[in-house]
């Protein structure tokens, strides 16, 4: 009987707390009702992973085959082949992404040219929004061994031989590098200079009067400052760990058979599977398996980050 007093106090503080924040809610619901939509509903599709789908009978009706499809995966002569590449790929990216889209940021910041701040932002934006084709196409007409422009235009006149780039996996840790930075940077460029921006401008102005120069506001005010930033975004990244970029896999090495020891991944792989066996159960096995240790890495980097710096961690 003691308690009941206090939970109808709770339940009315609730209640009150709802309805003085009611408008706040509702411009919440839509983002919330998307969320749940497109992120929380479909996980129910998950159950797919553990079956062998019969399309006559339906998803629910479908024979459980229990964990047989992820022997897809791991059974595979090329299994160790695609993680090692999925893995050290995005490790790469994830590392030049960062240091890159900072330095960048910072060089943007230091423009006082409003008009070309904001013209060599845009530049560097516009790669992000071209389609996975588009960006295939521009690396033949690049990498082409009779017409691409780097063999035709900058090794003939040196009269170094053309190079079968299509032929040649050796070249290609070092291309699809260079063209994921060149296409997605520019979205983290953005990011963290809005985050440059939003630093108060009195730090800078109290460490020049005490003579600190451009490199140590940098380094004691600029990075200190957006470390939450840069932390939030690793992490994200690091949780897509073992999900490729896969139009940037698949389009920009024009899925030529020669290169596959480089630049074979999880996506491209499992893709060319269901092309010949057609079984959704696979394909759900193996995005189910990249979701699983995704979030398993984004809990333990959390949990690293956390021990270290509790303030900085993501949740």
């Amino acid at each position: 009987m003691g308690d009941k007093p206090i939970t109808n106090r709770n339940r009315t503080s609730l209640m009150r707390k709802i309805y003085q924040n009611r408008y706040l809610l509702l411009m919440l619901s839509p983002g919330v009702i998307y969320l749940i939509i497109n992120n929380y509903i479909p996980m129910l599709g998950s159950v797919v992973a553990f079956k062998s789908i019969n399309y006559a009978l339906g998803y629910w009706k479908s024979p459980w085959v229990g964990f047989d499809n992820f022997k897809f995966l791991f059974n595979s002569s090329d299994a160790w082949v695609i993680t090692r590449n999925t893995i050290l790929y995005n490790l790469v990216f994830i590392v030049l992404t960062l240091v890159s889209a900072v330095t960048f940021a910072i060089l943007l910041n230091e423009l006082r040219n409003r008009f070309f701040s904001n013209l060599y932002q845009s530049v560097m934006f516009l790669p992000y929004f071209l389609s996975a084709v588009v960006v295939g196409y521009l690396g033949y007409s690049m990498l082409s061994q009779e017409f691409g422009f780097i063999n035709t235009i900058i090794l003939a006149p040196l009269g170094i031989d053309p190079i079968s780039w299509y032929s040649e996996p050796k070249y290609w840790p070092f291309i699809l590098p260079i063209v994921y930075i060149w296409k997605n940077v520019g979205y983290s460029i953005v990011i963290y200079l809005a985050a440059i921006i939003s630093i108060d401008k009195e730090y800078y102005e109290a460490a020049i009067t005490d003579g600190a120069t451009k490199w140590q506001l940098i380094r004691n005010i600029t990075l200190p400052s957006i470390r939450p930033m840069m932390i939030i975004l690793t992490l994200l990244a690091i949780g897509h760990i073992l999900n490729a970029d896969f139009g940037l896999f698949y389009q920009l090495p024009l899925d030529a058979g020669a290169l596959y020891s480089t630049t074979n991944v999880i996506d491209t792989y499992v893709y060319r599977a269901l092309l010949r066996l057609g079984d959704t159960g696979m394909s759900s096995a193996a995005g189910l398996y990249q979701s699983v240790v995704g979030f398993v890495l984004v809990v333990s980097v959390n949990f690293v980050v956390r021990r270290i710096d509790k303030e900085n961690a993501l949740f």
